[in-house]
């Protein structure tokens, strides 16, 4: 196993031996899915350089539910979604619910149409 340079502390659902872009690349997808900043889930003050974050902590229970949501989508990816759907390369990622929120959607948004309209139906009129 090859670790990071310097290797990363805390890593518990992440592989401790992914690359230093690696992570970066998966923390920016996991504040743009849900709309957040690095202030979310680690320890730090909103505008300071980031070398000055305590990113090992674990004080900040949204780590803690991050951490659980990536085990849940783990779990999704690599065994309900192949079985339920037989389609062995079916993925979710926490866009697929969050869509920039940090509450994940649980409802249709108003006025989404899901299913559509018979051939020569009109369309649905918002």
């Amino acid at each position: 196993m090859t670790f990071a340079d310097p290797p990363h502390k805390n890593l518990k659902i992440l592989p401790a031996d992914m690359s230093r872009t690696q992570l970066i690349s998966t923390m920016k997808f996991f504040a743009q899915s849900l709309g957040v900043r690095c202030t979310y889930c680690h320890v730090g003050a909103e505008g300071q350089p980031l070398s000055t974050f305590d990113f090992a902590s674990d004080a900040k229970d949204h780590k803690q539910t991050a951490r659980a949501m990536m085990a849940m989508v783990a779990t999704l990816n690599a065994k309900t979604l192949p079985a339920a759907t037989g389609l062995p390369d079916a993925k979710v990622t926490c866009f697929t619910c969050h869509r920039g929120s940090t509450k994940p959607a649980t409802e249709v948004p108003t006025g989404v149409v899901l299913v559509p309209p018979p051939p020569g139906a009109s369309p649905p009129k918002p």
